[in-house]
């Protein structure tokens, strides 16, 4: 495909994962664009395979700016940050090209929503309290939204939660802590091909909860430090190859029941499991990402999981444009954008 030939420009959000997307579309022949702020407009033009910024104030700025993308040949690739940033109304209302399946978002933004949709695909869930007074073990205080774990807080016990937590006036879970290994599952379905592929694994690295893990139990005593969960990175993993098998089954299953209740399309493209792994190798589904997240910038070279597929650098954003660039070649584009797209 030649960069000149008329063909979608890809654009997104300059946040999350906007290099790995952009720079995923540029290999794969498409012009790219990112829509940046202020702060982060010279960080954008830095790079030579993003072709063209717009620069915005804020990022909820961006649906003044719809209007003049929907009158261009571009298609959206949304991330974390388009979550973060703007309403599931300024999601529905947007009449852009965008790669994904808009119904998912109610699915996914609900707490309540989502449980039931991972229950459905067989998913081992951990116990979840309805109340500060019903906690009986330690449990996490999840917020709602892609916050990158802020505002998360541990909680000892039913005194702890309503000295600490009671008066949050935000929507929140309250959820069992599972003590294990956390695992984030990167996943790409293809409705172009109807194939689920495992693209990378990651885990991720939380201030100041991984520093106070390496702070021996009795050395902690007396220390007023609370757990925090904010994520500042992410290292990669490779999981055993024994327990691949089940990975595979849970990307699987959310993809089938995703069919059952976001309409034929359901979930396509990048997704992410959120897991802990304990002692009896035990899988508990924390919760889901119905989009590419951050911990695939690890891969923009690729990870084993993709070479084994692909035996050449195909990182998740660039699976995206690969996908979009198939769609086009076999004139399916519409298999893989929201049917609130106008092309």
């Amino acid at each position: 495909m030649s960069r000149h030939d008329g063909q979608y420009t890809i654009a997104t959000l300059g946040s999350h994962s906007a290099l790995q997307i952009l720079k995923g579309a540029h290999d794969e022949g498409f012009p790219t664009l990112a829509i940046a702020n202020r702060e982060t407009e010279r960080l954008y033009r830095s790079f030579k395979f993003v072709d063209e910024v717009i620069a915005i104030e804020r990022y909820q700025d961006f649906p003044s700016i719809v209007d003049r993308l929907e009158e261009r040949k571009i298609i959206v690739v949304p991330h974390g940050s388009f979550v973060a940033y703007l309403s599931l109304d300024d999601h529905k209302k947007m009449r852009i090209p965008y790669f994904g399946n808009k119904a998912v978002l109610d699915w996914e933004a609900s707490r309540e929503l989502q449980r039931q949709w991972l229950s459905r695909a067989n998913l081992t869930l951990p116990r979840q309290f309805k109340s500060g007074t019903e906690i009986d073990r330690p449990v996490i205080v999840k917020l709602y939204g892609a916050q990158g774990g802020k505002g998360y807080m541990f909680i000892r016990d039913a005194q702890d939660f309503e000295t600490r937590a009671a008066h949050l006036k935000q929507q929140y879970v309250i959820q069992e802590y599972i003590i294990g290994v956390p695992l984030y599952i990167h996943y790409f379905y293809s409705p172009l091909e109807d194939q689920l592929e495992i693209m990378s694994m990651d885990r991720r690295y939380e201030t100041n909860v991984d520093s106070l893990g390496r702070i021996p139990a009795a050395a902690q005593e007396g220390m007023d430090v609370s757990p925090s969960y904010v994520v500042v990175g992410n290292s990669p993993v490779s999981l055993r190859e024994s327990m691949l098998a089940e990975t595979y089954r849970m990307g699987e299953d959310v993809v089938r029941v995703s069919k059952e209740i976001c309409g034929p399309k359901g979930l396509f493209g990048a997704f992410c499991i959120e897991t802990i792994i304990t002692p009896d190798m035990q899988f508990y589904v924390m919760e889901i990402s119905a989009r590419i997240v951050a911990g695939t910038n690890l891969f923009i070279d690729g990870s084993p999981y993709s070479y084994l597929n692909y035996s050449e650098p195909m990182s998740t954003g660039r699976r995206i444009a690969r996908e979009l660039k198939n769609a086009l070649f076999s004139n399916n584009l519409r298999l893989v954008l929201d049917d609130s797209s106008v092309l």
